[in-house]
């Protein structure tokens, strides 16, 4: 007795030179036996053993095809009526019965077009409003906010994606080993801030990884009247330096688009801010909120040099105003040392300014005529700013 699947049959086929010709007929294979998940998985799936010493990289470029789709029960090449399959057993008072219709041409290749379409890469679209840095890429998005710890929820948080990237670890049992690298921002938009890196095989996984630690690591930033910073700024971390320029509002963000997403999610609304040297995400993500966290509000910087903080605007014609006091005054100007610096700016910047490049002189600026008109305006050159200055040394 054999199993089902080793069972046979004979067929005996009579021919005119010699004996009966006998073939051998399978009446069970893989094909039958196994399920269309089954099978599929056999051609677009890599072994356990395959994966480890990477094969399969462009598998995914073999997709799974329905080939019920466009199928009809009862309908196949041959056109026939099947009385309860694809037609009514009664129509009217009279009994359908099994008959043949015409064949249809269409049919095979209408089937072939909705196979082929399978095949098709759709890209998936995302609304305007939800679209990151470079259009369906990750970094830029906004991933909601992190995971509830217990009773305690995340509300009012949002988690931004600031980098997304495959990295690899090589090991001496498993060889390479592929990874996804998320690194996020998470902030309340009124001065808490925190970042996370998470590392996962699973993009979801990392990306939830990256977001819980940020949210375990928030810190706190002083903002000034809730849209701008205190002061201009000057931090580095390693190779990456970065210089902030507070501005009035209105302004806008005008910066880095890595710390354009971060100000977002702190509550920054104006700034300018300049990257020089190594424009890693990371690093300018640790120098941004280094320099925001140490800064020094208007009150406290009275309090630490005993002196009174003036602020002067253009707006104000450059009269200056007193916007901070400390509680005792104890030096006078005698006891003030010759190289102690008062310029509010400077204060914080250590001695840092950013590199602005020349601007290259038009190509007119050679001719005599254009000579000579700068000769006949050199007399009237900053006569208003001039004036001003003027209006305020003299508090009019």
């Amino acid at each position: 007795m054999l199993s089902p699947a080793w069972s046979a049959r004979v067929t005996v086929i009579p021919t005119t030179r010699g004996g009966p010709l006998c073939a051998i007929h399978r009446q069970y294979s893989f094909m039958t036996n196994l399920t269309a998940n089954a099978l599929w998985k056999g051609v677009t799936s890599v072994s356990a053993a395959g994966k480890k010493r990477g094969r399969g990289k462009k598998i995914h470029s073999k997709s799974v095809k329905d080939l019920n789709r466009g199928q009809r029960l009862g309908t196949g090449r041959a056109n026939i009526v099947w009385p309860g399959l694809n037609a009514p057993v009664f129509r009217g008072k009279e009994i359908v019965e099994m008959r043949q219709l015409p064949p249809d041409p269409d049919r095979e290749a209408e089937l072939i077009r909705i196979r082929d379409a399978m095949d098709k890469f759709r890209p998936v679209k995302i609304p305007p409003i939800e679209r990151g840095w470079t259009g369906a890429k990750m970094p830029g998005r906004s991933v909601g906010p992190p995971d509830p710890v217990g009773d305690e929820k995340f509300e009012g948080f949002d988690t931004k994606v600031l980098e997304f990237k495959t990295v690899f670890t090589m090991s001496a049992n498993l060889g390479r080993k592929r990874r996804v690298s998320a690194f996020v921002v998470v902030g309340n938009g009124n001065g808490l801030a925190g970042y996370g890196l998470g590392k996962s095989p699973n993009g979801k996984a990392a990306i939830r990884k990256a977001k819980n630690r940020a949210a375990q690591k928030l810190q706190f930033v002083e903002l000034y009247k809730n849209h701008t910073i205190y002061h201009d700024i000057f931090t580095q971390f390693f190779y990456t330096k970065v210089f902030l320029k507070r501005k009035p509002e209105g302004y806008g963000l005008v910066c880095h688009r890595a710390i354009r997403t971060i100000c977002e999610v702190i509550g920054i609304k104006d700034m300018y801010a300049k990257v020089e040297g190594a424009t890693n995400v990371q690093n300018i993500t640790k120098a941004l909120l280094t320099g925001l966290t140490q800064q020094e509000t208007h009150e406290q910087l009275a309090e630490r040099m005993k002196l009174l903080v003036v602020e002067q605007r253009e707006e104000r014609d450059d009269l200056p105003v007193v916007i901070a006091e400390p509680s005792q005054c104890q030096q006078v100007r005698d006891k003030i040392a010759a190289d102690e610096e008062h310029d509010y700016d400077m204060i914080h910047s250590k001695g840092r300014v950013e590199l602005i490049k020349p601007k290259s002189l038009p190509f007119y600026a050679k001719f005599d005529s254009y000579k000579k008109k700068m000769k006949r305006l050199a007399a009237f050159r900053n006569q208003r700013q001039r004036q001003i200055q003027i209006w305020a040394s003299q508090q009019q």
